[in-house]
């Protein structure tokens, strides 16, 4: 098979086990988000994007923005979820809160139902995955050394993208979702890719220094399982990345990813609160973070810590080393 359709269809495979397994349950949607469904199309979304940069755009958009719409209706899912479920631990959350939250969860769940049965990923055997694949076949799939290339030269385009999005934002950061979610967002496409590609990035012999990057090769990233890059498997072409960098940027998504829940957590108790329509803003904005035991300045510390953590990162220039030269 052709390398770039099988690891679209290593992960369709995935895909289909789980919407099958799902179409069995009285809630395909509970199903799915319980058994980790959205890294599978995590994965899909990641690999459409990528091709689109390489060959027949527009085709490929279209995939990823199907995957993404159901990719996305899980995220509202999660996080609703995993919020409810740990504010309930939490004997200092009022229970009002943690209902309102179990009940947003709930229509969430009842809207990702709705997204299946619309978009005809289940349906009896008439899995939208079937038309998808149909559609994969007929791209204009690229030789392994050309492709390697294509892929190297998509990752220096987004690499310059993600800088200039950085150097561009204000700063200090003064937003949690529209500042640092989404540089967040950038940088974890970078480390999805390589996971997503099944092989086709290894790490290279060329390693910087460990020194300058001592701050970020911690035990919990070292360690991590998400962070060992897959085997090259039957790939006769690879791109090299320096695994210091990629550790490094591991470090980055991961420290950025528990200020963004922090502070997401406040805007869920915000929301909750805004049933009582006759809070102001600025009490409402107050109350959240007494609730979450932060400061009446705890978001412009997360704000802070989100600066402290990405300035010394983009001033090293990190992801400009990130390409190994061999």
């Amino acid at each position: 098979m052709i390398l770039g359709l099988g690891r679209f269809e290593y992960y369709l495979i995935k895909l289909d086990d789980a919407l099958l397994a799902a179409t069995k349950t009285t809630n395909p949607a509970l199903y799915l988000h319980k058994n980790n469904t959205r890294t599978v199309l995590f994965m899909l979304q990641a690999l459409a994007k990528l091709y689109a940069g390489m060959h027949n755009e527009k085709k490929f958009l279209k995939l990823k923005d199907n995957f993404k719409i159901l990719e996305d209706a899980l995220g509202d899912v999660d996080h609703y979820d995993a919020i409810a479920k740990e504010f309930e631990a939490n004997k200092k959350i009022p229970r009002s809160i943690v209902t309102i939250l179990k009940q947003k969860t709930v229509t969430l769940i009842d809207l990702l139902n709705q997204i299946l049965l619309k978009k005809k990923w289940i349906k009896g055997n008439t899995l939208r995955t079937k038309k998808i694949r149909s559609k994969l076949v007929k791209m204009d799939w690229l030789e392994p050394k050309k492709e390697i290339e294509s892929i190297k030269a998509f990752y220096i385009k987004e690499i310059k993208e993600v800088n200039i999005f950085y150097n561009e934002i204000e700063k200090p950061f003064i937003d949690i979702e529209l500042q640092v979610h989404e540089l967040r967002r950038k940088l974890r496409w970078l480390s999805i890719y390589a996971q997503a590609l099944q092989g086709a990035i290894q790490f290279g012999t060329e390693e910087i220094a460990a020194a300058q990057y001592k701050k970020y090769l911690t035990k919990e990233i070292v360690k991590s399982p998400f962070n060992k890059l897959p085997m090259p498997g039957n790939n006769t072409a690879t791109m090299l990345i320096n695994k210091n960098c990629f550790l490094a940027l591991s470090f980055t998504i991961n420290a950025l990813g528990k200020l963004k829940d922090d502070g997401l957590k406040i805007f869920a108790t915000k929301e909750a609160l805004q049933q009582n329509k006759k809070i102001t803003e600025a009490d409402l904005t107050k109350k959240a973070l007494s609730i979450n035991g932060l400061p009446s300045d705890g978001l412009n510390k997360l704000l802070t810590q989100a600066n402290i953590i990405c300035k010394p990162f983009f001033e090293e220039e990190i992801l400009n080393h990130l390409i190994a030269k061999k």
